[in-house]
């Protein structure tokens, strides 16, 4: 019985343990590109931070460099938004290895892109 209990819970810090190091892997440096809802194609870059639960950073597109709003991060799902000229844009993602797939609510219309960490 205390050899199943100490089995359950080294397992469960190892299982932490993976998902610090999810967290630790979204930090840095992010590119891709979004094709907005009437088709053109704009090149993004994120910087993120995490802490705990917590996503910081900026976004920087054509139209400019943005802090990252209201972002969280439970797991490998994110979510945060952009304000953009006074036009709220959110995201909800979800960070792999290498990449990140994220959707962007364009208010109503939602686009899915992939960014990669920037070399």
């Amino acid at each position: 019985m205390k050899r199943k209990i100490f089995t359950t819970a080294l397992l469960s810090c190892c299982f932490m343990i993976c998902m610090a190091a999810v967290f630790a892997d979204l930090n840095g440096k992010w590119k891709g590109a979004i094709t907005t809802p009437d088709g053109n194609a704009i090149d993004v870059a994120y910087t993120f931070k995490v802490d705990g639960e917590k996503l910081t950073g900026t976004a920087v597109s054509q139209m400019g460099e943005v802090p990252i709003d209201n972002g969280k991060i439970k797991g490998d799902d994110f979510t945060f938004s952009v304000n953009v000229s006074g036009t709220e844009y959110p995201h909800k993602g979800k960070a792999y290895a290498d990449s990140c797939a994220i959707d962007i609510d364009f208010g109503g219309s939602s686009s899915h892109f992939v960014v990669k960490r920037a070399q």
